[in-house]
């Protein structure tokens, strides 16, 4: 018994009207990413210079409103 071969082994018709029906959309970005899966030792050294960053930034705003307290007064 023999048969015919195949002729058609892939076709793409239709799939990029079916794609853009409801749009093609960018992933979401997140405001905050997760650091899951990020190397601990970097996290270690990022969470102490932070904690140094906002000790000089409270530091300086206490300085300006220090300041404009004694320009007022």
């Amino acid at each position: 018994m023999i048969t015919m071969s195949k002729s058609k082994n892939h076709t793409n018709h239709n799939q990029n009207k079916k794609a853009h029906r409801n749009g093609i959309k960018k992933p979401k970005t997140h405001r905050h990413p997760s650091l899951k899966g990020v190397d601990p030792k970097f996290l270690r050294n990022q969470r102490f210079a932070k904690r140094g960053t906002f000790l000089v930034m409270t530091k300086k705003k206490a300085a300006a409103k220090a300041e404009a307290k004694a320009k007022t007064a």
